[in-house]
């Protein structure tokens, strides 16, 4: 009987191999594995930017509006339930997507502020952020691009024959990806540069 079973379980692994069941397992660990970057390096930025915000204020409190906007951004940032289960969500992705989206715009209009202050652009701590922002900026689009190649390689995968049969049979169904909009906002993602030097005071008049 144990020697039925030991067959049995060897000509069932065979069958589910043969038919992608294994492949889909790898995709879908892929998937998995690529929105945890996405997340985490997200996270980061959103742990950034207390310290920027207090930096800012610092040299620049009048600008209270401002510091305000990516403030509540960051906020709603953070009033959004991740989880592994929003690849499967397009809507709750979707309402991650919006919030990340809206903390990009509020990021994109204090960096614009900056300008107006090199004494705060000199400033150490500042400095300091600067360099954790862009590099953070820079790996968030690095996740991102390898989350979207992992969905698109999870999605073509499970819609092949014969493996779309086996994705029907064990529920496997095709997961969310950020949409064309997103895409666009990767592309035009805030520029983190305030190494620019302030303009030459002018020569007193005689």
């Amino acid at each position: 009987m144990r020697n039925i079973v030991t067959v049995g379980l060897i000509v069932l692994a065979t069958l589910l191999g043969g038919c992608g069941y294994n492949d889909i397992q790898r995709a879908d660990e892929g998937v998995n594995a690529a929105w945890s970057e996405v997340v985490n390096q997200y996270q980061r930025r959103a742990d950034l930017i207390p310290n920027l915000v207090e930096t800012v204020k610092g040299f620049a409190q009048q600008e209270k509006d401002v510091l305000t906007q990516v403030t509540e951004a960051r906020s709603r940032v953070g009033q959004v339930a991740v989880n592994p289960q929003m690849v499967n969500d397009p809507a709750a992705l979707k309402q991650f997507q919006d919030a990340q989206a809206g903390l990009s715009g509020a990021l994109s209009r204090l960096l614009v502020v900056v300008e107006r202050y090199p004494e705060l652009k000199s400033d150490k701590n500042f400095l300091e952020l600067q360099a954790q922002l862009e590099g953070t900026e820079n790996r968030i689009a690095v996740a991102r691009q390898r989350y979207i190649k992992a969905v698109q390689d999870y999605n073509v995968l499970i819609r092949e024959f014969p493996v779309n049969l086996t994705a029907m049979v064990f529920g496997y169904k095709t997961k969310a990806n950020f949409t064309v909009e997103n895409e666009q906002a990767i592309r035009t993602a805030p520029k983190v540069d305030f190494g620019a030097k302030p303009a030459a005071p002018a020569a007193p008049k005689p």
